[in-house]
């Protein structure tokens, strides 16, 4: 039986692409076109786990995904990097003087604005979905609507690529969370980042305090974000991302934060995939 695999999206996405290359197997997709959906899919059991995007090299953190992943008590289990190349493809034949329109992720948009504002007569349309809009510029044979998406994509759904390479930063990546309803067991010493969600008292020095104790515990700090409480005005949740090199030294830290924090949790305790 193959293991189900939920992705935001469509095949041809760069969810889908990420699927593949961290499960290996011949693996089933179930196409999601919102990551409420996706998460949906695996609270539901109809997916047995899920791939989602959480931050980009270029647009920073993906928070409201964070706040999925702890609303929901979901797990991090793993992680991908994967190299973004974004490409802007229409139907055979036409040229870029012929689009009058390009429609694509909002984040895709914005990897790829220096490029688009040579062209200021273009309209940009957000859509939910790289793939899913190339998809339908085949289906519906559109003329003079351009997508931007992967090579993957303009090949899947027969269009040509009327501009390769476009995104502004070439070295453009994003990180990806396999995420799971249940903890998985990892052995500690597979263990070197942890994903973690922690609510101070509102008072000076609290955070700063904590990040005190990180660093005296050898923690790396990689990222820091804080999330309003809705329900308590001027109070915030802090997402962060850790890793080290020791387990004992993150063990030990997080026993202090326990202590420290009005609430701590734990998203996810997994292996550091990040390209050196």
């Amino acid at each position: 039986m193959r293991t189900k695999i939920a992705i935001q999206g469509i095949k041809g996405s760069f969810h889908h692409q990420v699927a593949q290359d961290y499960f290996y197997q011949n693996i089933e997709v179930d196409e999601c076109l919102s990551f409420e959906e996706l998460v949906d899919s695996v609270l539901s059991g109809k997916s047995d786990q899920a791939v989602m995007a959480i931050e980009n090299s270029i647009a920073g953190p993906i928070i409201p995904n964070y706040a999925l992943i702890d609303k929901n008590n979901l797990h991090i289990i793993g992680e991908h990097y994967l190299d973004i190349h974004q490409n802007l493809m229409a139907l055979r034949g036409q040229k870029i003087e012929d689009i009058q329109e390009v429609h694509s992720h909002p984040m895709a948009l914005l990897q790829c604005m220096e490029f688009l504002k040579k062209y200021p007569n273009i309209k940009l349309v957000e859509d939910k979905d790289t793939a899913e809009t190339a998809r339908r510029i085949h289906e519906k044979q559109l003329k003079g609507v351009a997508a931007i998406a992967s090579k993957t994509a303009s090949e899947m759904y027969d269009l040509e690529i009327l501009a390769p390479e476009i995104q502004t930063i070439n070295n453009n990546m994003t990180r990806f969370v396999i995420i799971n309803k249940e903890k998985v067991v990892v052995e500690e010493e597979q263990i070197n980042r942890a994903s973690l969600k922690f609510e101070l008292d509102h008072k000076r020095g609290s955070l700063a305090a904590v990040l005190n104790v990180m660093s005296d515990c050898k923690l790396n700090l990689t990222k820091i974000q804080s999330l309003p409480k809705i329900e308590t005005p001027w109070k915030y949740s802090f997402f962060v991302d850790v890793t080290f090199d020791k387990y004992e030294d993150y063990a030990k830290a997080k026993v202090l934060m326990t202590i420290m924090a009005e609430y701590f949790k734990v998203l996810g305790e997994y292996k550091n995939t990040k390209p050196s």
